[in-house]
């Protein structure tokens, strides 16, 4: 096997395939150096464009059967980390769940609502989960439905995040106390834990929970995007009285705004004068005009527009492996330089290899 470098590379993780946030988590720990090897029901030409597969090894095995349920048994003794996203009882039901397998064992579980609960067996997608946490309720207009962020909130923010924070927390504890455990990463347990600035203006009376009428939701006239000449738009983050200082300066507006800025009442008159003034110019030009300065403002980006962006560019965080565009490793350690991640690999491509390695004769593989 090739020798994996990186902070993870003592890290021998199986991964039973599966969608959403939990294979992220694995293409993570692999883009960090870990060993992952998923386990997958059939065999399959490699896909460029399954970001979530680079990095990792995979074996095709037929669970139902009782050879394969014995090599799936013999993968997960030979590795540190177990991480799935079945429905809570699935993997139990296979004689693969947390009681069947060794006590070193880190058993990360991924759901939207948790292994427990009145709804812990019921199907539900991020916006689901989004919404039963109160964080939805926030997002969008006034006058419109909720709107939800995309699917990075719950499924990757709520999800892969706090189930990968669950997973290395239980390394650290393993090496004091030599034993693994459970990992109970929900999507519902881990949004509101992400939300404590929110809590904390709601306790203090600094949030209303009428939807666009707050500091940070598109209300105020400071943090909020505005349309451009060209129909592209600006991102306006100015929440500090300094930086908003500067944003007036290069708006050519009265300096004695910076007085009003967080009247309530004033927001609705600043907002329409802001509108008027960046409708004037085209969003590059926009770009041009604060580059450098303090004022918080940025161009939004398209997706294929971001990474020629000077401040992406520079950094080489975005990537185009066989022409597919995606991030490169993040965090990064030190000084080294991203790195064109693995291409994913054919599904089932590693099977024999994989065995081999824990010890199956030919006949066994056969």
């Amino acid at each position: 096997m090739e020798e994996r470098k990186g902070p993870l590379a003592s890290l021998k993780v199986v991964e039973f395939s599966g969608l959403g946030p939990a294979p992220l988590a694995g293409q993570l720990l692999a883009d960090l150096g870990a060993d992952v090897v998923t386990v997958d029901r059939k065999a399959a030409p490699a896909d460029p464009t399954d970001i979530n597969r680079r990095g990792k090894r995979s074996v095709v095995l037929n669970l139902k059967s009782s050879n394969g349920l014995e090599a799936a048994k013999r993968l997960i003794a030979a590795s540190d980390v177990l991480i799935e996203g079945f429905r809570p009882g699935v993997m139990e039901r296979l004689g693969l769940g947390p009681e069947e397998c060794h006590e070193k064992l880190i058993y990360g579980r991924m759901t939207g609502w948790g292994q427990t609960g009145p709804w812990a067996q019921t199907a539900g997608h991020d916006i689901n989960y989004l919404a039963l946490t109160g964080a939805l309720h926030a997002m969008g207009s006034k006058d419109q439905p909720p709107v939800p962020p995309l699917n990075l909130v719950a499924d990757y923010g709520g999800g892969t995040m706090f189930l990968l924070f669950g997973i290395l927390s239980a390394v650290i504890e393993r090496g004091v106390t030599g034993k693994g455990q459970v990992v109970d990463a929900a999507m519902v347990d881990g949004v509101p834990a992400m939300m404590g600035l929110i809590h904390s203006m709601l306790a203090q009376g600094a949030w209303t929970e009428q939807r666009a009428s707050n500091w940070l939701d598109g209300a105020a006239p400071f943090y909020r995007c505005y349309t451009c000449a060209d129909g592209k738009f600006v991102a306006v983050g100015a929440l500090e009285p300094q930086f908003y200082a500067i944003l007036l300066e290069k708006l050519g507006l009265p300096i004695d705004y910076r007085e009003s800025q967080n009247d309530t009442a004033t927001w609705d008159v600043r907002t329409a004068e802001f509108a008027e003034i960046f409708a004037t110019r085209s969003r590059d030009d926009w770009a041009a005009h604060f580059y450098g300065s303090d004022a918080c403002v940025a161009p939004v980006l398209s997706f294929s527009e971001a990474p020629d962006h000077p401040q992406m560019a520079a950094r080489g965080n975005m990537l185009r492996a066989d022409g597919v565009l995606q991030s490169g490793r993040a965090p990064r350690f030190g000084d080294a330089k991203p790195q064109m991640p693995a291409a994913p690999r054919p599904i089932g491509a590693d099977t024999d290899a994989v065995l081999a390695e824990l010890g199956l004769s030919a006949h066994d593989l056969a």
